[in-house]
């Protein structure tokens, strides 16, 4: 590493990079919304964001040469539950319908508590090596499945504190309320463990009624709400616009979080307009899984695929719908990749989303953003008074830094230099089986 930096006390990381929003109104701009500070850190803490050569002297001073620093990442959007079973339950085609089908039977057979427990943990290894601060996972909870999972959670989250910020939110389908007390089940299980309320969403005659019954539900045990939302390039599937109908109808004051909604992506101009409008009204943050998306959406045989999948970043960010990007599944059915590393998240999708040209509001994307959507308000922002967890690269500007996968960046955990590598594959095959060499 090219950077000695102490293992604590008071030191200045000098001359650094970072977007401009973090700091001094009269520190030096420079490429990329950008600009150039000096960080005092002292004892784990960010003590002080200076222009660049106003520090004072301190025992220490590392010359980051313009270096960009980011704060920790904030992943909003995984499935810690599936994560990595991909080597003994792949999609046989790629298709949305081949994961559903895959996931179930390996939950089925597979998920044990300690199976979930082997899995969990090798990706918050994967994801604190890279920098992550605070993560949001989906978790399966189909009765009477969801005690085994949330209770894996609970001790994993335990685990993790003060390490990685841990949150949890349920996942099921709507037509599981039709059962006598299983919706009532989930929703008491996800209260029990401080989580958010989630789901999927698909058309059904009386959705928006059980939307509302859901928002009442949220409203009542205080908790927030996160949805899949439209995960399809059908024009004619369009929850998302009944979601908002609901929150509104209920008056529902918590945070409310949408994720996909691939097909707002091929709806026209006027639709978009009426729906966007909607989500302003109710509150709505979108999160977009730019990778799965793409791996997922417009796939057939043997063809080519013409469209995206993702949704209409640029036009919900005009319009000042929140909007972030997260890794959402890791090596299972339905996605086969990923490691669970924001950077490659962000990389990516500037680059499937155009979300470029100019580039100042793409490191928001996957830190700032995301943690205001979660509410976890001390992550994802470098700011006087908070923990010392950045994450340095060698890049200068935001095109060196979306240019590499930056296996060379430095991770650093309350202000100290941290030593976590992402965990060998071979650690899994307690749980998967050894591959055959």
């Amino acid at each position: 590493m090219r950077w000695v930096i102490p293992a604590g006390g008071t030191y200045v990381l000098a001359n650094a990079a970072v977007p401009a929003i973090w700091a001094p109104a009269d520190a030096r701009r420079i490429a990329d919304g950008l600009a150039r500070v000096d960080l005092t850190i002292a004892d784990g803490k960010i003590a002080k964001i200076e222009p660049a050569g106003a520090a004072s002297p301190a025992p220490a001073r590392v010359d980051l040469a313009g270096a960009i620093i980011l704060p920790g990442f904030v992943d909003m959007h995984t499935h810690l539950d599936k994560g990595h079973i991909w080597q003994r339950a792949p999609n046989p085609d790629g298709s949305f319908m081949g994961a559903l089908v895959a996931t179930h039977a390996d939950r089925t057979a597979n998920w044990t508590a300690r199976d979930i427990e082997i899995r969990m943990e090798f990706a918050l290894r994967c994801a604190y090596a890279h920098g992550t601060v605070a993560i949001r996972t989906h978790l399966d909870s189909l009765p009477p499945h969801h005690e085994i999972t949330w209770d894996v959670f609970d001790s994993v989250r335990a685990r993790w504190q003060g390490r990685i910020d841990l949150q949890a939110a349920s996942l099921f389908t709507p037509d599981l309320m039709d059962q006598p007390g299983v919706f009532e089940a989930i929703v008491a299980r996800t209260a029990k463990s401080g989580g958010v309320l989630g789901g999927v969403t698909f058309p059904m005659p009386d959705l928006p009624a059980r939307l509302e019954r859901m928002f009442r539900a949220a409203a009542d045990a205080g908790l927030d709400v996160d949805l899949h939302v439209d995960e399809t390039l059908d024009p004619e599937v369009l929850t998302l616009e009944q979601v908002a109908d609901a929150a509104l109808a209920t008056g529902f004051h918590g945070r409310i979080v949408a994720g996909h909604c691939c097909s707002l992506s091929v709806q026209d101009d006027r639709t978009l307009t009426r729906v966007i409008d909607k989500l302003l009204a109710a509150r709505i943050g979108i999160v977009s899984l730019p990778m799965c998306n793409l791996y997922l959406q417009d796939r057939t045989p043997l063809r080519t695929p013409r469209r995206r999948g993702v949704t209409v970043l640029h036009e919900l960010r005009t319009a000042g719908v929140p909007v972030a990007v997260a890794s959402d599944n890791a090596r299972d059915p339905f996605y086969a990749y990923g490691d669970l590393d924001p950077l490659e998240v962000l990389r990516e999708g500037v680059r499937i989303a155009h979300l470029d040209h100019p580039l100042d509001h793409a490191p928001l994307l996957v830190t700032q953003v995301p943690a205001d959507m979660i509410g976890i308000n001390d992550a994802g922002r470098l700011a006087v008074g908070s923990c010392a967890n950045l994450v340095i690269f060698p890049a200068r500007t935001l095109n060196e830094l979306l240019s590499r996968p930056h296996s060379d960046r430095l991770v650093m955990r309350d202000g100290v230099p941290s030593t976590a590598k992402v965990p060998d594959y071979s650690e899994l095959d307690v749980s998967l089986g050894a591959i055959d060499a």
